[in-house]
């Protein structure tokens, strides 16, 4: 059957490009690298807090990144070709913290005193608890239960939801930008001055490129200048959290990352399954019922996270005003690529957290704001 085409305006308001349209390929290209660039953030603070508390090494850290990465670009693939087939990223989800920190600290882990073993046998115990939790999606989804309940979702009711849901982000814009002021200030600026008052400027071919791109644009200024704070020493003499939060090679991921990875299916070994740990974990899976089988996939990769459709990506795409299914595939195309050559993808991985925290202080923001501005025109 062929494919229903039309005008970006007809699907949906304030695009310039939708799901059956898509933009010239150079600017599917840069469009798709900005996604993986945004996703960035999300992939490298996730484990940056995790596997150190279950004992891995800079190595280990690096390896869960590039793993996470990589199966997000395998959930956003599966999501575009054959889920809701809408133009969502789907990466690591912060609501699965909490209980991951339950299971870290469970008391039979935290005896194991070599600490190698100990990240070992807590991976396997998350991917055991994932995979157990999993099985509510899949169940809830493939029964067509989750589809019942969802006839009662109102904009009445998803109203509070999302504002709870950006309050509860704020955590990850404003505080994390405040642990390097001169780095994090500046890119804030930067993204609002080029989004919001430079977007109708059009220098090339008469192609909105501050509007389009702000994400590429800014990142790329924000970090030559912090790798030229770093490489003059501004930072050498101070204190450890604010080297962690500036410096461009604070986490040894570059050094410590192979040039070639694959992840594949319990690649740190047998899942053990805990009831304890199982039942901690299914709070988190409850968060996000939508997921379908992407949950599954990080258990049997070993991620140390779950998944969720990545709510910077979607702010983004109210910012750049492209919502091409061709751009979210050619994104996840970069995760894989870039998480199997991991040094390549661990330079990328470098950029400082203040200048995702500056971004993230846009587009949740312009998020809330695009949701509650659609709702008031029906």
């Amino acid at each position: 059957m062929a494919e229903i085409i039309h005008p970006p305006m007809d699907q949906l308001q304030d695009l310039e490009y939708c799901i059956d349209s898509n933009p010239p390929w150079a600017e599917t290209i840069l469009l798709a690298f900005q996604n993986y660039i945004l996703m960035l953030g999300t992939s490298v603070m996730i484990p940056s807090v995790l596997v150190p508390a279950m004992g891995g090494s800079d190595g280990d850290k690096a390896r869960v990144i590039q793993t996470l990465l990589f199966v997000a670009g395998i959930n956003t693939l599966l999501q575009a070709l054959f889920g809701t087939r809408l133009p969502a990223i789907v990466g690591g989800s912060f609501a699965y913290i909490i209980p991951i920190a339950y299971i870290i600290n469970d008391s039979s882990l935290q005896r194991i005193s070599n600490r190698h073993e100990r990240f070992i046998q807590t991976m396997r115990a998350i991917q055991g608890a994932l995979i157990v939790a999993s099985s509510i999606q899949i169940i809830l989804g493939y029964s067509q239960v989750w589809g019942l309940f969802s006839r009662f979702f109102s904009p009445l009711g998803m109203a509070p939801v999302v504002a709870l849901v950006g309050l509860g982000l704020f955590q990850r814009g404003f505080p994390l930008l405040g642990n390097c002021v001169e780095i994090g200030l500046p890119m804030l600026l930067l993204v609002i001055g080029l989004s919001q008052y430079l977007k109708h400027v059009r220098p090339i071919r008469d192609v909105p490129i501050f509007e389009r791109f702000p994400v590429l644009i800014c990142v790329a200024i924000i970090w030559i200048y912090s790798l030229i704070l770093t490489a003059s020493g501004a930072y050498r003499d101070k204190p450890n959290a604010t080297q962690l939060s500036c410096r461009t090679d604070r986490a040894n991921l570059i050094s410590t990352a192979p040039w070639f990875m694959f992840p594949y299916p319990l690649q740190w070994g047998p899942p053990t399954f805990s009831a304890g740990h199982s039942f901690a974990m299914m709070s988190a899976v409850l968060v996000s019922m939508v997921e379908g089988i992407g949950i599954l996939l990080d258990g049997l990769f070993g991620t140390g996270t779950g998944s969720t459709v990545s709510v910077e990506n979607v702010g983004l795409l109210g910012l750049s005003r492209v919502g091409s299914r061709r751009v979210v595939q050619l994104s996840a195309a970069f995760m894989i690529f870039f998480s199997i050559l991991g040094k390549f993808g661990a330079v990328f991985a470098s950029i400082p957290f203040p200048i995702f925290a500056a971004l993230y202080c846009v587009l949740f923001g312009l998020l809330q704001l695009d949701y509650h501005f659609s709702n008031s025109q029906t």
